[in-house]
C-alpha cells in the first residue's frame, strides 16, 4: 500500500526562530572582532545552511574562520538560542488534520539533528511527526536536496507520494531534484516571488491552507 507523506521544513514553516538565530550570528561576529548587521538585515540568513550565511557575511571561503564562527553561533545556541523561537499559531492543529488525512509527516531541516529534535520536543510536536531529521554537526546532510534524497531511502517513499513544505527555495529545488511536488509557505521567511520563480507546485499563505493544497496536489497527481 502507497503511503503518503509529507516532509516539513522547521526554520520559517513550523517555527518562528528569528530571535535566536539572528542574536546567535550577531554574537558569533561580534566575539571574532566584527561589527554585526541589526537582526531586521539577517532575515535571509534564516533556512540555508550556517556555513553558507557565515560565509556571505565574512565573505570568505576559509574553512578555519567559517569554522570558528559556527562554534561561537552554537555555544549560544546550544543553551540559549535555541528556545529563543515561537511556534506559528494553527501549526499543531495543521498537523494533526494532515495526520487525520492518512499523511505521514516529517521534519526536514537544514538545521543540525540534535537540536531540531529538542525544538520539536519544546514545542510537544513528537506525537506529530513520524520521524526527524536535520544534519550532522559536520554538515553532512545540511544540503536539502541531499536531507531528502536520505529520507526517501530511509523511509523508503515514494516521490510520487511525498510533498516538501517549506518558506525557502532550498526547500523547493531540493523538492524538485527528486521529482516530489512542494508547497512555498508565504507565512515564513521567503517571498512568494523566490518560492514560484524556483517551480512551487502550490503557495500557502497560513498554516491551515496547506491541508487543503495536499488535498488538490493528490487530486492532481492520481487523477
Amino acid at each position: 500500500m502507497l503511503s503518503y507523506a509529507v516532509l516539513f521544513d522547521l526554520d520559517g514553516t513550523l517555527t518562528d526562530p528569528k530571535l535566536g538565530i539572528t542574536r546567535c550570528i550577531q554574537y558569533a561576529l561580534s566575539e571574532m572582532g566584527y561589527k554585526p548587521p541589526d537582526g531586521d538585515r539577517l532575515h535571509w540568513c534564516i533556512g540555508p545552511p550556517l556555513k553558507n550565511s557565515f560565509s556571505q557575511l565574512l565573505n570568505t571561503s576559509e574553512d578555519k574562520l567559517l569554522e570558528q564562527a559556527i562554534s561561537l553561533y552554537r555555544s549560544r545556541f546550544s543553551t540559549v538560542g535555541l528556545f529563543e523561537n515561537s511556534l506559528y499559531p494553527q501549526i499543531p492543529e495543521t498537523l494533526q488534520t494532515i495526520r487525520s488525512a492518512g499523511y505521514k509527516t516529517f521534519v526536514a531541516t537544514s538545521k543540525p539533528y540534535i537540536y531540531a529534535t529538542r525544538i520539536i520536543e519544546h514545542f510537544s510536536l513528537s506525537s506529530l511527526f513520524d520521524g526527524v531529521y536535520g544534519s550532522e554537526l559536520d554538515g553532512t546532510r545540511s544540503v536539502k536536496g541531499d536531507l531528502i534524497h536520505h529520507i526517501l531511502q530511509k523511509e523508503n517513499l515514494s516521490p510520487s507520494a511525498t510533498v516538501m513544505v517549506g518558506d525557502r527555495f532550498h526547500d523547493i529545488i531540493g523538492a524538485k531534484q527528486h521529482n516530489i511536488a512542494s508547497i512555498g509557505v508565504t507565512y515564513g521567511y521567503g517571498t512568494e516571488q523566490e518560492l514560484t520563480v524556483n517551480g512551487a507546485d502550490s503557495i500557502a499563505r497560513s498554516p491551515d491552507d496547506i491541508p487543503m493544497l495536499l488535498k488538490d496536489l493528490r487530486l492532481k497527481i492520481f487523477s
